[in-house]
């Protein structure tokens, strides 16, 4: 394919390439990253610029790779009244999607006590494919789970006020309705609530060092000071629930485009018109799924101050574990760009609003959403704040972790679990994992090079960067 470079780090397919298109492709990276990206990403993205009411461009950003009908990494905007909404845009683990905890903690505080309390973590939050949580749920209190997000789990004392402030959308999406939500999916989800699940879920102890902080003014507003701070980073979504609700309407979607008119390029990318009942009963299912996330995620907040509190015996507020931010990186959403409403998805992708913006919490408002990118359990994360850029240029959008480069398959033929978790040991990361085999396909090597990728943004112009985060302690499901 024709791929022509429009500036630093941004590159265009023109939709001349491919019959169907109705807008051009792009993709963010460098020469290095745009080289290295797998054929599947072309392909996909130029067959997401085909959708129904798809407007200006569909985008790949630099962590992408080959998904479920739209790329790992892809984004794409589509206009509410003409436009389609479609699973496979979300992605199954329907907002999958990162928080971060900061602590007064620095590293010579924790480093002695490291070894308690990861096995404290990996005993207090349920990891693994199956796990389940603590929290104890009717049918009847699940659906308020659905409807409040994180709102219910810090009324029922699992969390502060304060981490719904730095949360998107603080925590809930409107217009969720459990009415929706097949009950299959409830009863898949239902007692997974404070659990982290399996494959690239994780919860990381890391830290921040002073030279690796690269806006100081913009860190300090995140509450980041450097000199060996301790932060906590977890990554989770919806678990089953999310799973079911996007294989539930996969499969309505799949009838509907048939009476809608709307054919596909891949049927991956099944959908129906967003204004349909179709569509407006999966973008409802949708949020439900994405309120449950935010409340897994708070529950697991709690669960890991009082981890820390009973190591450390201290409160967490006497630690200072305060949250930074939550994200969602899998998730459609209808949002304003140039006075008109667009559905905008993101799969694999992270909201990344510039100063200014109205839907940024009021303590960033002066300098911008904090933006958490994950990258391998091996190299360490990013802290990264939204630019204004962003919001003219990438419909407020950016990357969100590493990007695979390897097949979980092929890491498990490359990699033992058993000699990669001694080998971390060896180099100061201690790694507790429910399976060996889960363990090597996380392995770093499976993974793009996240200071690569977050150069990428950062050349582009729609994130940057802010602190790296280094790990010392991982829990894999």
């Amino acid at each position: 394919m024709q791929v022509n470079r429009l500036a630093d780090a941004v590159w265009e397919i023109p939709e001349t390439e491919k019959s169907g298109m109705l807008v051009p492709a792009r993709i963010y990276g460098t020469e290095k990253i745009l080289g290295a990206m797998d054929a599947g990403v072309f392909e996909q993205v130029t067959n997401v610029a085909c959708l129904p009411g798809v407007q200006r461009y569909a985008l790949c950003m630099p962590d992408g790779h080959w998904g479920y009908g739209f790329p790992i990494g892809g984004v794409a905007a589509f206009d509410v009244h003409n436009g389609i909404i479609s699973p496979g845009g979300v992605g199954y683990d329907i907002n999958c999607g990162i928080r971060l905890i900061r602590t007064d903690l620095t590293l010579s505080d924790v480093k002695p006590r490291l070894d308690a309390l990861m096995t404290e973590l990996f005993r207090t939050v349920p990891a693994g494919v199956g796990a389940k949580g603590f929290v104890k749920l009717s049918r009847r209190t699940f659906q308020d789970v659905m409807r409040q997000g994180a709102r219910w789990s810090v009324e029922q004392g699992y969390g502060w006020d304060s981490d719904l402030i730095h949360t998107e959308e603080q925590g809930c999406l409107s217009g969720a309705d459990p009415e929706h939500v097949s009950e299959h999916a409830c009863q898949r989800g239902m007692g997974q609530l404070g659990t982290l699940g399996s494959g690239n879920h994780y919860l990381e102890i890391q830290v921040v060092r002073n030279d690796r902080i690269f806006d100081r003014h913009v860190a300090g507003q995140f509450d980041i000071h450097g000199h060996d701070q301790v932060v906590v980073m977890v990554h989770c979504g919806s678990r089953g629930l999310g799973h079911q609700v996007g294989t539930d309407y996969v499969r309505i979607f799949e009838k509907a485009m048939k009476r809608y008119g709307i054919s596909v390029k891949d049927q991956q990318l099944a959908c129906a018109p967003y204004q349909s009942p179709e569509g407006q009963r999966y973008y409802s299912a949708m949020n439900c799924a994405a309120n449950t996330a935010f409340a897994n995620r708070q529950v697991i907040t709690h669960q890991i101050r009082e981890a820390f509190c009973r190591v450390f015996r201290e409160s967490p507020e006497r630690l200072g574990m305060r949250q930074v931010y939550d994200v969602a990186h899998n998730i459609a959403k209808v949002e304003r760009y140039d006075k008109q409403e667009l559905l905008i998805h993101r799969k694999g992708a992270t909201r990344a609003f510039g100063p200014g913006s109205p839907d940024v919490p009021e303590p960033f408002r002066t300098v911008g959403q904090p933006v958490i990118c994950g990258g391998s359990m091996e190299t360490g994360s990013y802290l990264l704040v939204g630019t204004p850029q962003a919001n003219t240029e990438s419909f407020g959008s950016t990357m969100h972790g590493a990007g695979r480069t390897m097949s979980r398959a092929q890491a498990k033929r490359t990699v033992h679990g058993a000699t990669l978790q001694q080998a971390m040991a060896q180099r100061g990361i201690l790694v507790k994992a429910v399976s060996m085999s889960g363990l090597a396909e996380e392995a770093g090597i499976a993974y793009k090079n996240i200071s690569d990728v977050v150069e990428s943004v950062h050349a582009a112009g729609i994130t940057r960067k802010v602190a790296e985060l280094l790990p010392i302690g991982n829990i894999k499901g």
